[in-house]
């Protein structure tokens, strides 16, 4: 399945959903958000916020705020994880989301993340080649061992066993590996969230691969 309009060219493939769990939402959410003033002063904070920087409100703060004490726990969380000064560099934290959100079937999450990688001078080729990026000359070996140990603990069929914690230690500091472990719990929630409330992809990563090219 593809997150965004196929026109769209190059961009818009990496935004495939590949995986043991891959899947497809429908037209729009489940369950909608409410109107603006249906939520407390703080989350009309955070979604202004979001207006600003993407153009429109994302339909998961909608639904998020909902639960506006979590929505709010939630966002500082992940700007906790997200920040400038984290120990993971931008390009493989997104990396890293993409591969967790096309396993658990979350287009919207692919498409957001995509974008971000875009904006973070990720290679378009290391995005479309996610799936198999064991097997390829583009991932460095701390990409590879990020990514399988993202892969491991997203996929319920599959265990990190020492192996792979051997193989990750080689490549990540400790506090590398705790921070990589907190993202990938996250996104697992978020993704699987947003795919279990049918929340589409809002076509940012075609936005920012024209953006790109112009």
């Amino acid at each position: 399945m593809n997150a965004t309009n196929p026109q769209h060219g190059r961009g818009a493939r990496v935004v495939q959903m590949r995986g043991p769990r891959g899947g497809s939402n429908g037209a729009g959410p489940r369950i909608r958000g409410r109107p603006s003033t249906g939520y407390p002063w703080y989350v009309r904070v955070i979604l202004a916020a979001q207006r600003r920087k993407y153009g429109r409100e994302l339909e998961p703060a909608k639904l998020w705020g909902r639960l506006p004490r979590s929505f709010l726990a939630l966002t500082l969380l992940y700007r906790s994880l997200d920040r400038a000064r984290s120990p993971i560099e931008p390009g493989l934290r997104s990396l890293v989301q993409v591969r967790v959100s096309q396993i658990n079937g979350c287009g919207f999450c692919v498409d957001l993340n995509s974008a971000a990688a875009i904006e973070r001078h990720a290679a378009y080729d290391k995005l479309a080649a996610l799936d198999n990026f064991d097997g390829s000359s583009l991932f460095g070996e701390r990409e590879k061992a990020a990514l399988a140990y993202a892969e491991a603990m997203t996929d319920s069929r599959r265990q990190v066993d020492e192996a792979l914690f051997t193989r990750v230690r080689q490549e990540l500091s400790e506090d590398e590996i705790v921070e990589l472990t907190a993202l990938v719990a996250f996104q697992n929630m978020s993704s699987k969230f947003n795919a279990a409330l049918g929340v589409p992809a809002q076509g940012f990563c075609a936005a920012s691969s024209a953006k790109e090219a112009s």
